[in-house]
Protein backbone atom coordinates (compact mmCIF):
# COMPACT_ATOMS: atom_id res chain seq x y z
CA UNK A 1 0.00 0.00 0.00
CA UNK A 2 1.19 3.25 -0.77
CA UNK A 3 1.59 6.29 1.53
CA UNK A 4 2.18 10.08 1.63
CA UNK A 5 6.07 9.40 2.24
CA UNK A 6 6.47 7.38 -0.66
CA UNK A 7 6.41 10.95 -2.52
CA UNK A 8 9.91 10.68 -1.26
CA UNK A 9 10.79 9.12 -4.50
CA UNK A 10 9.83 12.06 -6.74
CA UNK A 11 12.97 13.96 -5.20
CA UNK A 12 14.98 11.46 -7.81
CA UNK A 13 17.57 11.34 -4.46
CA UNK A 14 18.26 10.35 -0.97
CA UNK A 15 15.60 11.79 1.40
CA UNK A 16 14.11 11.27 4.74
CA UNK A 17 10.42 12.26 6.62
CA UNK A 18 8.95 11.88 10.12
CA UNK A 19 4.79 12.32 10.34
CA UNK A 20 4.27 14.18 14.07
CA UNK A 21 1.19 13.61 15.44
CA UNK A 22 0.18 15.46 19.10
CA UNK A 23 1.31 11.93 20.34
CA UNK A 24 4.36 11.60 18.52
CA UNK A 25 5.35 10.25 15.79
CA UNK A 26 3.12 8.68 13.42
CA UNK A 27 5.24 7.29 10.45
CA UNK A 28 9.10 7.70 9.17
CA UNK A 29 10.49 6.73 6.24
CA UNK A 30 14.64 7.02 5.17
CA UNK A 31 17.33 7.69 7.12
CA UNK A 32 16.77 9.57 10.15
CA UNK A 33 19.62 8.61 12.21
CA UNK A 34 22.03 10.45 9.66
CA UNK A 35 23.73 13.77 10.90
CA UNK A 36 22.34 16.25 8.41
CA UNK A 37 23.56 20.30 8.34
CA UNK A 38 19.81 21.78 9.33
CA UNK A 39 21.39 25.46 8.11
CA UNK A 40 18.04 27.88 8.27
CA UNK A 41 16.51 25.54 10.19
CA UNK A 42 18.38 26.35 13.04
CA UNK A 43 16.96 29.86 13.29
CA UNK A 44 14.08 27.34 14.95
CA UNK A 45 16.42 26.95 17.56
CA UNK A 46 17.31 30.12 18.29
CA UNK A 47 14.43 31.52 18.17
CA UNK A 48 12.74 28.95 20.86
CA UNK A 49 16.07 29.87 22.84
CA UNK A 50 15.58 33.08 22.56
CA UNK A 51 11.80 33.12 23.60
CA UNK A 52 12.91 30.98 26.55
CA UNK A 53 15.14 34.20 27.91
CA UNK A 54 11.85 36.45 27.26
CA UNK A 55 9.96 34.37 28.97
CA UNK A 56 12.43 34.34 31.81
CA UNK A 57 12.33 38.57 31.45
CA UNK A 58 16.18 38.01 30.80
CA UNK A 59 15.65 40.24 27.60
CA UNK A 60 12.73 41.88 26.48
CA UNK A 61 11.40 42.22 22.66
CA UNK A 62 11.47 45.96 22.65
CA UNK A 63 15.40 46.21 23.69
CA UNK A 64 17.42 48.34 21.40
CA UNK A 65 19.95 45.68 19.35
CA UNK A 66 21.46 45.66 15.79
CA UNK A 67 21.46 48.89 13.63
CA UNK A 68 20.36 52.20 14.76
CA UNK A 69 16.73 52.58 15.74
CA UNK A 70 16.29 48.32 15.95
CA UNK A 71 15.03 46.35 18.63
CA UNK A 72 15.45 42.43 19.49
CA UNK A 73 12.37 42.02 18.00
CA UNK A 74 13.42 43.64 14.76
CA UNK A 75 16.67 41.10 14.70
CA UNK A 76 14.85 38.03 14.97
CA UNK A 77 11.63 38.52 12.37
CA UNK A 78 14.18 39.64 9.89
CA UNK A 79 13.37 43.25 9.90
CA UNK A 80 15.81 44.97 11.28
CA UNK A 81 17.54 46.63 8.31
CA UNK A 82 20.62 44.18 7.92
CA UNK A 83 21.53 43.06 4.80
CA UNK A 84 22.27 38.81 4.35
CA UNK A 85 25.07 38.22 6.09
CA UNK A 86 27.31 41.85 6.65
CA UNK A 87 26.27 44.85 9.38
CA UNK A 88 25.72 46.97 6.55
CA UNK A 89 22.03 48.14 6.24
CA UNK A 90 19.84 48.82 3.13
CA UNK A 91 17.17 50.66 5.22
CA UNK A 92 15.92 51.68 8.61
CA UNK A 93 14.28 49.18 10.86
CA UNK A 94 10.87 47.78 10.42
CA UNK A 95 9.98 49.33 6.65
CA UNK A 96 10.82 45.58 4.86
CA UNK A 97 11.37 42.20 5.80
CA UNK A 98 14.85 41.19 4.94
CA UNK A 99 16.05 37.72 4.96
CA UNK A 100 19.35 38.34 7.55
CA UNK A 101 21.52 35.40 8.85
CA UNK A 102 23.46 38.19 10.11
CA UNK A 103 20.61 39.85 11.77
CA UNK A 104 19.75 36.45 13.42
CA UNK A 105 23.77 36.36 14.69
CA UNK A 106 23.32 39.40 16.16
CA UNK A 107 20.02 38.75 18.42
CA UNK A 108 21.65 35.75 19.83
CA UNK A 109 24.41 37.50 20.57
CA UNK A 110 22.57 40.18 22.37
CA UNK A 111 20.32 37.42 24.69
CA UNK A 112 23.94 35.57 25.08
CA UNK A 113 24.65 39.26 26.94
CA UNK A 114 21.39 39.48 28.29
CA UNK A 115 21.92 35.98 29.80
CA UNK A 116 25.16 35.80 30.79
CA UNK A 117 25.97 32.69 28.94
CA UNK A 118 27.37 30.95 26.14
CA UNK A 119 24.30 31.13 23.60
CA UNK A 120 25.35 27.42 22.61
CA UNK A 121 25.72 26.57 25.91
CA UNK A 122 21.61 28.15 26.79
CA UNK A 123 20.51 26.34 23.44
CA UNK A 124 22.11 23.04 24.91
CA UNK A 125 20.40 23.94 28.52
CA UNK A 126 17.14 25.38 27.91
CA UNK A 127 16.04 23.43 24.65
CA UNK A 128 18.46 20.63 24.07
CA UNK A 129 18.48 18.43 26.78
CA UNK A 130 15.10 19.47 28.05
CA UNK A 131 13.48 17.73 25.11
CA UNK A 132 16.73 14.83 24.53
CA UNK A 133 18.44 15.99 21.81
CA UNK A 134 21.52 14.02 22.36
CA UNK A 135 22.54 14.15 18.89
CA UNK A 136 23.00 17.80 18.41
CA UNK A 137 25.57 19.57 17.34
CA UNK A 138 25.93 23.17 17.17
CA UNK A 139 28.65 24.94 15.55
CA UNK A 140 28.88 28.27 16.25
CA UNK A 141 26.02 30.33 14.16
CA UNK A 142 23.11 30.62 15.42
CA UNK A 143 21.48 31.20 11.69
CA UNK A 144 22.62 28.38 10.10
CA UNK A 145 25.10 26.39 12.47
CA UNK A 146 23.43 23.25 13.61
CA UNK A 147 23.54 19.96 12.31
CA UNK A 148 21.56 16.81 13.66
CA UNK A 149 19.63 13.83 12.53
CA UNK A 150 15.94 13.91 11.87
CA UNK A 151 15.32 12.49 14.91
CA UNK A 152 16.24 15.39 17.29
CA UNK A 153 14.54 17.76 14.91
CA UNK A 154 11.43 15.53 15.25
CA UNK A 155 11.69 16.45 19.25
CA UNK A 156 11.52 20.14 18.30
CA UNK A 157 8.92 19.84 16.06
CA UNK A 158 6.67 17.58 18.57
CA UNK A 159 7.85 20.30 21.48
CA UNK A 160 6.19 23.03 18.93
CA UNK A 161 3.14 21.57 18.33
CA UNK A 162 2.77 20.84 21.87
CA UNK A 163 4.61 23.54 24.03
CA UNK A 164 6.33 22.10 27.87
CA UNK A 165 8.78 24.85 27.71
CA UNK A 166 6.89 27.76 26.83
CA UNK A 167 3.70 29.56 28.30
CA UNK A 168 1.04 30.11 25.64
CA UNK A 169 1.75 34.06 25.06
CA UNK A 170 5.40 33.48 24.63
CA UNK A 171 4.50 30.42 22.41
CA UNK A 172 2.11 32.96 20.49
CA UNK A 173 5.07 35.58 20.11
CA UNK A 174 7.39 32.62 18.54
CA UNK A 175 4.85 31.79 15.62
CA UNK A 176 3.17 34.24 15.21
CA UNK A 177 3.72 37.23 12.92
CA UNK A 178 5.39 40.18 14.03
CA UNK A 179 4.93 43.03 11.98
CA UNK A 180 2.33 41.24 9.90
CA UNK A 181 1.98 43.91 7.10
CA UNK A 182 6.24 43.74 6.05
CA UNK A 183 6.60 42.61 2.29
CA UNK A 184 10.19 40.94 1.46
CA UNK A 185 11.72 38.48 -0.58
CA UNK A 186 10.91 34.93 0.55
CA UNK A 187 14.46 33.21 -0.40
CA UNK A 188 13.73 30.73 -2.91
CA UNK A 189 10.04 31.65 -3.46
CA UNK A 190 10.55 35.67 -4.65
CA UNK A 191 8.65 38.46 -3.51
CA UNK A 192 5.54 37.82 -1.43
CA UNK A 193 3.49 40.81 -0.27
CA UNK A 194 3.35 40.13 2.93
CA UNK A 195 6.27 38.14 4.02
CA UNK A 196 5.08 37.01 7.49
CA UNK A 197 7.80 36.14 10.36
CA UNK A 198 7.56 35.26 13.68
CA UNK A 199 10.82 35.00 16.01
CA UNK A 200 13.28 32.86 13.85
CA UNK A 201 10.68 31.20 13.05
CA UNK A 202 8.75 31.46 9.23
CA UNK A 203 4.90 31.62 9.33
CA UNK A 204 3.23 30.53 6.16
CA UNK A 205 0.31 32.94 5.81
CA UNK A 206 -0.74 33.15 2.61
CA UNK A 207 2.71 33.09 0.34
CA UNK A 208 2.23 31.56 -2.75
CA UNK A 209 4.44 29.94 -4.26
CA UNK A 210 5.60 28.12 -1.04
CA UNK A 211 6.97 24.94 0.11
CA UNK A 212 4.25 23.72 2.80
CA UNK A 213 1.25 22.53 0.75
CA UNK A 214 -1.98 23.87 -0.37
CA UNK A 215 -3.82 22.62 2.21
CA UNK A 216 -1.31 23.74 5.23
CA UNK A 217 -3.22 26.29 7.36
CA UNK A 218 -2.02 29.94 7.62
CA UNK A 219 -0.62 29.22 10.90
CA UNK A 220 1.62 27.11 9.82
CA UNK A 221 5.11 27.22 10.85
CA UNK A 222 8.92 26.11 10.60
CA UNK A 223 11.69 26.69 8.23
CA UNK A 224 13.52 25.31 5.46
CA UNK A 225 17.28 25.28 4.90
CA UNK A 226 19.22 25.47 1.57
CA UNK A 227 21.01 21.73 2.44
CA UNK A 228 17.85 20.39 1.59
CA UNK A 229 16.60 20.05 5.45
CA UNK A 230 12.92 21.51 6.41
CA UNK A 231 10.01 20.97 8.90
CA UNK A 232 6.30 22.76 9.35
CA UNK A 233 4.14 22.20 12.07
CA UNK A 234 0.25 23.36 11.31
CA UNK A 235 -1.50 23.86 14.73
CA UNK A 236 -4.74 23.98 13.03
CA UNK A 237 -4.29 20.01 11.40
CA UNK A 238 -2.49 19.17 14.60
CA UNK A 239 0.40 17.76 12.40
CA UNK A 240 4.49 18.65 11.79
CA UNK A 241 6.15 17.11 8.89
CA UNK A 242 10.67 16.56 8.95
CA UNK A 243 12.21 16.18 6.30
CA UNK A 244 15.92 15.87 5.32
CA UNK A 245 17.02 15.13 1.54
CA UNK A 246 21.00 14.83 0.35
CA UNK A 247 20.42 17.47 -1.73
CA UNK A 248 21.04 21.38 -1.67
CA UNK A 249 17.48 22.89 -2.12
CA UNK A 250 16.51 23.01 -5.77
CA UNK A 251 13.43 22.93 -8.21
CA UNK A 252 12.86 19.23 -7.10
CA UNK A 253 12.10 20.49 -3.56
CA UNK A 254 9.87 23.11 -4.39
CA UNK A 255 7.81 21.06 -6.80
CA UNK A 256 7.60 17.76 -4.30
CA UNK A 257 7.30 19.22 -1.17
CA UNK A 258 4.17 21.03 -1.28
CA UNK A 259 2.56 18.20 -2.96
CA UNK A 260 4.39 15.79 0.02
CA UNK A 261 2.60 18.11 2.37
CA UNK A 262 -0.87 18.03 0.99
CA UNK A 263 -0.55 14.42 0.68
CA UNK A 264 0.67 13.82 4.50
CA UNK A 265 -2.70 16.27 5.43
CA UNK A 266 -4.91 13.75 3.60
CA UNK A 267 -3.01 10.42 4.74
CA UNK A 268 -3.30 11.93 9.01
CA UNK A 269 -5.13 14.87 9.63
CA UNK A 270 -7.85 13.56 11.76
Amino acid sequence: MSTALDLLDDLGFEAAAIVIGPEGVRTARGDLDLVRPWRSVTKTITGTACAIALQEGRADLEDPAGPPGSTLRHLLAHASGYFYESDSTLQAPGLRRHYSNHGIDEAARHVERAVGRDFGDWVQERVADPLGMTGLDWTGSASVGAHGALTDLALLAGELLRPTLLEAPWMRELTTPQLPELVGIMPGFGKQDPNPFGLGIEVRGHKSPHWTGSGNSPETFGHFGMRGTAFWVDPVADLALVVGTSHDFCDAHREVMPRLADAVLDEHRR
